[in-house]
């Protein structure tokens, strides 16, 4: 069994059981979350998932999987092996600069796929404070969640009696076309000589 398909069958099923809906959400938020959020949002156009309450749950599963990512680093640096890797010199450049350009590095991690983890691990790692964190997750969250959430629903929307059930695997084609699309551009500013006079 796919994880999207995990996904998709334990939203399904919590659609019977309303007051489990908000949980299966969470939950799902955590197996794949922008793919929780296409469905929800498909759902919620269909009228099979309340909006509100889909998108007030896909909101705090996302910032609880945040805070977790930052408690695993504040947890893995109590280690001493780790804070004196941690601690070393040659990191200071990026921990200042993570210090300083937080909300810019928190936000920028929603639209570049894989750059979420090392960037909250990190955070927890480098003792930034636990509020700034939250605060710019929160924003990042509000931003990226309701930007994807508002597509998936306009797409389910207009698309219900116009491509039927072939609307599910057009949902899942779009997301990765969005994956995709960030990756691409990701890699591309990271490209040697980029941006450097020439």
């Amino acid at each position: 069994m796919t994880l999207s398909a995990m996904l998709t069958g334990l939203v399904m099923a919590a659609t019977a059981y309303p007051a489990l809906l908000p949980v299966a959400i969470i939950i799902g938020t955590f197996i794949l979350e922008d793919a929780a959020t296409i469905l929800v949002g498909v759902m919620a156009a269909d009228g099979t998932v309340p909006a509100a309450i889909g998108l007030s749950s896909l909101y705090a599963g996302i910032v609880l999987g945040d805070f977790g990512l930052y408690s695993l680093g504040r947890l893995t640096v109590s280690h001493d092996w780790v804070r004196r890797y941690v601690s070393h010199q040659r990191l200071d450049p990026f921990r200042d600069l993570l210090q300083r350009q937080l909300i810019v590095a928190v936000i920028s991690t929603r639209f570049l796929p894989g750059a979420r983890l090392p960037t909250y691990l990190a955070c927890g790692l480098f003792h930034v404070p636990f509020g700034r964190f939250a605060f710019s997750v929160v924003v990042a969250t509000a931003m990226w969640t309701t930007l994807l959430f508002g597509i998936a629903y306009t797409f389910g929307a207009y698309t219900t009696d116009w491509l039927g059930v072939l609307r599910w695997p057009a949902s899942l084609l779009i997301l990765v076309v969005i994956l995709v699309v960030a990756r691409l551009a990701a890699r591309r500013g990271r490209l040697p000589g980029k941006g450097s006079d020439q």
